[in-house]
């Protein structure tokens, strides 16, 4: 068993190597020198990634057996009917994930 000061040691280290390469690109680059195409994909790949999601999600549902993909149309549905409504993505994915489950385990 370690002491408890290399443990500490070692958070430290961790915590330093963290903070300075989250820091580094600030230092090289500056403040203000993102490339276009980094903002691009910034602006882009969440929506990627969220269809991607959707379409992983969805492989696996049967639309020819009961309950014929009511959950999940019903989950989604609200999970896009809240991020139009409130723009809050957590609260999208945590409630259409809710409703899901809640259907599942409950209604259907």
């Amino acid at each position: 068993m370690i002491s408890q000061t290399h443990a500490l040691g070692i958070v430290a280290v961790i915590a330093a190597v963290s903070f300075g390469l989250r820091f580094l690109p600030y230092l090289l680059l500056g403040r203000h020198t993102t490339p276009k195409y980094i903002t691009y994909l910034g602006g882009v790949l969440p929506y990627a990634i969220m269809g991607m999601l959707l379409v992983y999600c969805l492989r696996t549902t049967t639309l020819t057996v009961y309950p014929h993909g009511a959950p999940e149309a019903i989950a989604i549905a609200l999970t896009a009917l809240l991020q139009i409504w409130k723009r809050i993505s957590l609260l999208s994915i945590v409630c259409g994930t809710v409703c899901y489950m809640v259907l599942v385990q409950v209604v259907f």
